[in-house]
């Protein structure tokens, strides 16, 4: 299997992937954002389209649209206090509609449909290298706002009374989402994404570790979960992504179960 080129390609991304996805899944689960993980996710699919249209690479596309989504999110906020499902499909709407205006319009050659549930055989070594400094970029600035992104999400108002800039922040953040989405999407797919993203953090919640350990196996999980879903779609000869939402689902039914059993009640 590792004697194969695009096999290696999809490990690297995929280890990048397991480590991102639930370091930025851990804050949005917990602010209660799961689904703006999936809004930006359908987002990131007019960002390949434009990619495919215009000849930038794929990725930095739908990092370059998917960011501009997750802005608006943050501007609409300001119009939609009360109504934050309203922007999510205010966001949903206007991307899936670009996204489904460009692919049948005939200008796109490459078929933009295999980024909706990832491929192996697509992954190149162009894409490792973009997916590398994209998850570089993101860590490192999450671990330089760390404790003022741990404040806001504990409490946004607190954060802001004893001087965080909360609004600037969570721009900055909507910045790292788009990346990371960005990173995975080749992988794990448009569709099935946000089981990378919150998954492996639900399964995480249960062992009540504390947060920086919840991080901890919340990073594991993921991992695990992308890895086991990576080798099992090579030999099923399945979509890598559609396998690794079941992989992540059965592990978070484990972890449960577990619990369950070592639970005197």
């Amino acid at each position: 299997m590792l004697k194969y080129a695009f096999m290696q390609n999809a490990f690297i991304v995929s280890f990048f992937i397991g480590i991102l996805c639930p370091l930025i899944g851990i804050f949005l689960v917990l602010r209660r954002y799961s689904l703006i993980g999936d809004t930006l996710a359908h987002a990131s699919l007019t960002g390949i389209t434009l990619g495919l249209v215009t000849g930038v690479n794929p990725i930095i596309g739908a990092f370059t649209f998917t960011s501009a989504a997750g802005a608006l999110i943050e501007a609409l906020r300001n119009y939609f206090k009360e109504y934050s499902d309203l922007i999510l499909s205010i966001v949903l709407s206007l991307s899936v509609g670009i996204a489904i205006t460009l692919m049948s319009s005939g200008l796109i050659r490459t078929n933009a449909e295999a980024y909706l549930f990832g491929s192996i055989l697509t992954v190149s070594t162009s894409d490792v290298i973009t997916v590398i400094v994209l998850s570089f970029f993101a860590v490192t600035v999450l671990a330089v706002l760390y404790h003022k992104l741990l404040y806001i999400t504990l409490d946004e108002d607190i954060a802001y009374v004893i001087g965080i800039r909360v609004k600037t922040i969570n721009y900055i953040f909507s910045i790292l989402v788009a990346a990371t989405i960005a990173v995975s999407i080749k992988i794990v797919g448009i569709l099935v994404l946000s089981s990378m993203i919150a998954l492996p953090v639900a399964a995480a919640l249960q062992l009540h570790v504390g947060f920086k350990r919840t991080v901890f196996f919340s990073i594991c999980f993921g991992i695990a979960d992308i890895m086991l879903g990576l080798v099992c779609s090579y030999y099923l000869n399945v979509a890598p992504g559609g396998f690794t939402a079941l992989i992540s689902v059965f592990m978070l039914l484990l972890v449960l179960i577990l619990k369950k059993l070592r639970s005197p009640f």
